[in-house]
Formats: C-alpha cells, sequence, structure tokens
C-alpha cells in the first residue's frame, strides 16, 4: 500500500503513547434544572482542553465504545488560524507546532503542519472507536488527499467506506478565481468496515412517487429495475423471446443479463416481470414498494435541500444566540442528524473533538427528542468559548430558544463539562493531588481494557474481578503500603489469579506464586496509555 511521507512524521507516528494522561475535571453540571455544582450522573460531556490530551484521558472509559466519531477538523486552507500545542519533544516539530499556520507563499510548510497535528489524534480517535463502529470527517479539496492517506494508513485501506459530496452552498460565488467550489467531502472510514452496518434512510415522497402499476398487479405498487448489468456474469448471456415474439438475441454490447435463464423464466411465472403494455419491451424485473418500505440504502451526494447548507448553519447560530457568533464555516443541525441517521443506534455514544460551536450536541439531542433514544455525547473543545458558547448553545437547546412564531421547544437532556485536571503521573511517581479513585479507574482500565465501575467488597482496595482474575489496589497517598500477610488475610474474594498493586511486598516470590497472587510495585509496574 501507498503510504505518505512528510517532514516531521517519524517524529509524532508514536506521540499519542508520549502524551501524558491527565483526569478530567468536573467543574459543573447541567439540567433542565439548570447549572448546579453535583454531579447529576450525566454521561454526556463537554471538555475544555486541548483535543490531544482529551482523547488519551477519554481512554480509560471509553476505548472501543464509541459508535460514531464526527470531526470537523481544519480545513487548512491558509486563511484560518489554528493552534496546537504539542509537546513532541524535537527541535522542528516544536517550531512547526503552536504556531499560527500562514498562507501557502508565507509558510510552506503548513501541510506538514497539519499533518503532524492530525496523525496522533486520529490514532486515538481510531482506538476510541467501537468494533461496529464508523468516523465521519469534514474536509475540502486543501488537505483531502492527505487526510485519505492518512487514514488509510491509520484505520486500513480496507476499512474505508466511502467520500460523501455535501453541496454545503446554495448559491455560486461570482468572485472565484477559477471554480465556485459549492461542495465540501465527508470522508468514511470504519474501524472494521465489515461490521459495520449504515442505517436505511427514511423513504421520501419524491422516492415513493416512481412506483406505479399500470398491470394492477395485486401485490401493489412496483417500478421496474434493468435487467442488464455491466459486472461479469458467466450464465447472463441467453436470448430472450417476448411475450409479443420479439427475440432479444442477447444483452446489450458490453452489459450481462442480472440473472440466469432459469431464474429469469421463475421469475416471469411469477408475473415479476413487465414486458411493456404492448408485450414487446426489453423486459425488466419489479421492484416492489412493499419490498424496500423499511427505507432506502444511503447514498454519496448529500444535497443541501435535505441536509442543510453553510447559510442554514450560520442562520440556526444566531437564532440561537440573537447575534453573531466567531465561525466562518458552521455544519448545520441537518447534516449532522444525517449521520446520526446512517451510523447510531438509540444508545449510542458519539465523539466530536473538534467540538466549534457544539453542533453534534444540537443533533444529538434533536434526535434523541424525535426517537425517544438515549444516545450520548462527547464534545471536546479547546477554545476559550467551550464554555461561553459550545456548552452554551447546548444550555439553550436543552431549554429552548427563540421567542414568538420563532420560537423552538427544548429538547431536554443533560450534560457535565469538563476541564483537563492533573496529570496522572509526576515523572516515574504518581501525583498525590488525584483523587485515589481517578488512579484505581486508570489501573482496571490498564489491567482490562474493561469499563470500571466501583466494586461493591469489605476490602477498600478492590477493584473488581475479570477474566478469572482479581485485582488490588493497595495504594495510601501518605503512606507506604505493604503487601505481607496481614493484608492477604483482609482478601475475601477469590480468583484463579489475584492482582495486588503495593508500594512494597514482604512475601517470597515463591510463595506468591503457590498462592496465585501477582504483586506490581507502585508506581512501578503502573503501565503507561
Amino acid at each position: 500500500m501507498p503510504t505518505l511521507e512528510w517532514i516531521g512524521k517519524e517524529k509524532v507516528i508514536n506521540h499519542h503513547q508520549e502524551v501524558p494522561f491527565r483526569v478530567l475535571d468536573r467543574k459543573y453540571s447541567y439540567d433542565e434544572n439548570g447549572q448546579h455544582n453535583e454531579d447529576n450522573g450525566s454521561e454526556n460531556m463537554i471538555i475544555r482542553g486541548d483535543n490531544l490530551e482529551a482523547l488519551k484521558a477519554l481512554l480509560p472509559r471509553y476505548e472501543g465504545r464509541v459508535k460514531c466519531i464526527y470531526i470537523d477538523p481544519p480545513y487548512n486552507t491558509g486563511n484560518e488560524g489554528w493552534v496546537y500545542n504539542d509537546n513532541v519533544n524535537d527541535p522542528k516539530i516544536k517550531k512547526w507546532l503552536g504556531e499560527v499556520v500562514g498562507k501557502e507563499g508565507e509558510d510552506l510548510t503548513r501541510h506538514d503542519k497539519w499533518l503532524c497535528m492530525m496523525y496522533p489524534r486520529l490514532k486515538l480517535l481510531q482506538k476510541l472507536l467501537a468494533e461496529d463502529g464508523a468516523i465521519f470527517i469534514s474536509i475540502d479539496d486543501t488537505e483531502f488527499y492527505n487526510l485519505r492517506m492518512l487514514c488509510n494508513e491509520i484505520f486500513g485501506e480496507h476499512n474505508f467506506i466511502t467520500t460523501i459530496i455535501w453541496r454545503k452552498n446554495y448559491a455560486p460565488k461570482s468572485t472565484a478565481k477559477h471554480f465556485s467550489e459549492d461542495h465540501d467531502y465527508i470522508l468514511v472510514f470504519g474501524k472494521n468496515a465489515d461490521k459495520w452496518i449504515p442505517h436505511k434512510m427514511p423513504r421520501t415522497e419524491k422516492q415513493n412517487k416512481a412506483y406505479k402499476n399500470p398491470d394492477n398487479d395485486p401485490r401493489g405498487l412496483w417500478r421496474p429495475n434493468n435487467l442488464a448489468a455491466r459486472n461479469f456474469y458467466s450464465k447472463g448471456t441467453y436470448s430472450i423471446t417476448c411475450p409479443s415474439g420479439r427475440v432479444i438475441e442477447a444483452p446489450p454490447a458490453g452489459s450481462y443479463w442480472r440473472v440466469s435463464e432459469e431464474k429469469f423464466k421463475e421469475l416471469d411465472n411469477e408475473g415479476r416481470i413487465w414486458w411493456g403494455k404492448d408485450g414487446n419491451n426489453v423486459p425488466a424485473p419489479k421492484i416492489y414498494l412493499s419490498e424496500v418500505a423499511d427505507g432506502v440504502v444511503p447514498q454519496t451526494f448529500w444535497p443541501y435541500e435535505e441536509v442543510g447548507h453553510t447559510q442554514e448553519a450560520k442562520k440556526e447560530i444566531k437564532e440561537i444566540f440573537v447575534g453573531d457568533t466567531p465561525f466562518d464555516t458552521p455544519k448545520p443541525t441537518r447534516l449532522l442528524e444525517r449521520i446520526l441517521q446512517i451510523s447510531s443506534d438509540p444508545d449510542s455514544i458519539i465523539l466530536d473533538s473538534f467540538a466549534g460551536s457544539g453542533t453534534t450536541a444540537h443533533a444529538v439531542l434533536n434526535t434523541n427528542k424525535a426517537d425517544g433514544g438515549n444516545r450520548k455525547f462527547i464534545l471536546v473543545e479547546m477554545m476559550d468559548y467551550a464554555d461561553s458558547i459550545t456548552a452554551e448553545r447546548v444550555k439553550r437547546v436543552i431549554n429552548g430558544y427563540g421567542e414568538g412564531s420563532k420560537a423552538i421547544s427544548g429538547t431536554g437532556g443533560n450534560f457535565s463539562f469538563y476541564d483537563l485536571g492533573e496529570p496522572l503521573l509526576l515523572g516515574e511517581n504518581l501525583n498525590e493531588a488525584v483523587e485515589t479513585e481517578k488512579i484505581r479507574e486508570y489501573i482496571w482500565f490498564m489491567e482490562t481494557k474493561a469499563p470500571y465501575a466501583p466494586a461493591s467488597s469489605e476490602n477498600a482496595y478492590f477493584l473488581g474481578s475479570h477474566n478469572d482474575a482479581a485485582y488490588y489496589f493497595y495504594y495510601e497517598p501518605q503512606t507506604v503500603t505493604i503487601l505481607d500477610y496481614a493484608f492477604l488475610s483482609t482478601i475475601k474474594e477469590k480468583a484463579e489469579t489475584t492482582v495486588i498493586y503495593a508500594d512494597r511486598c514482604s512475601i517470597s516470590e515463591e510463595k506468591l506464586t503457590q498462592m496465585g497472587i501477582v504483586f506490581k510495585k507502585i508506581p512501578r509496574d503502573i503501565s503507561r496509555l
């Protein structure tokens, strides 16, 4: 498979492993009763902070669980400013990252910068994606080729699903130098393309009008399908005699009948072939409306009439905030609702790590209201407006906004707002400023790769059991803990293997092995993400 090379690649391909793991610090929660300090238990999250560190912080709880990811990263047109100050420990990368990206003529390395910024983020997004999940990435021609190659490398070329064309403008740009750019792309990759099954789209009235019943078929409305296809079929080259007596010697040049002669005769005997009113037409198998009433397969061209356009998106934000916002190219809510219709289930987790104005959360809340679902959203936004705009928009969508004839009723719902908190490790030591429960969650995930839930046990250090192993984290921030026989006497949960973290151990390795116990030293044996 061809690979993409750029300056600095070798410094960032493993950078996601070097990013420090930080805990998430909940600042407040919000629901229909307003904002409060108490945790309302919401699984909806808005996180303020660099998305690379935020994605790393999500791994212990969400690796392999996110059904649908949508991101709208910087397009790198040269007319925008983006700052992602990744701490890549290399002079060349430090020189590039964390600076405002300039126009092509001012900075010939801006494509390298963009690739260095995107690579580790996509690596973490791939880890968070569920086996039957998919990622949707908005982009334009500036970086489309680079993004496709990048995703081929990270997700696997065999997991490429499609490229969607979204017609985003309803009027041509008369000031364009060469062409009026009226569309964006949405690149779609699956974690495992064979396991990702898109939902069908609801049928439209226009689609249903294509179905007629000129022969009064008792099975109902139908439309004709083309019997000929260009795909090679060894049994698809027979002659056909029409009811009128006309003989069709073979399929049209360069094509084949899509069914065998035996299957064709079977369909004809069942009255599923349309020969035209005079019985002289090229035969066409019937497709009944009743057979496709459950929906239509999603298409790759999305016109703005169906999913909205950029001006609609700007109008939405103005109506919510009653004024201008700092977004030049926001996405319409209908666009995200289409993605959710195709790629989410009623209980799915949806992630957007370039959250901007919060359109993804808006779409999730709308979709839940429409079908009674319980989809959860996770938004990440690094800019200062994460609270004042991103979260504020979600608050207004929950409660309703607008006045008079333009009033939009609230969707209901809730969320919690987080900042990136302390790093778990300071050098080689555990950070004592981090809550013990956060460390327990991290240890549990590193051992089991399973979601953490506090265990019910008489032993306060018990983490839980998983796959015939019991786990204990014997840790006190201000005290040296020792795995000894006194501690073993407090263990009630039995398992084939017992893994115990402690500062020290006074029992011989031979004796531990006989008892089926694995000692792990704090902090030496704490694995790094």
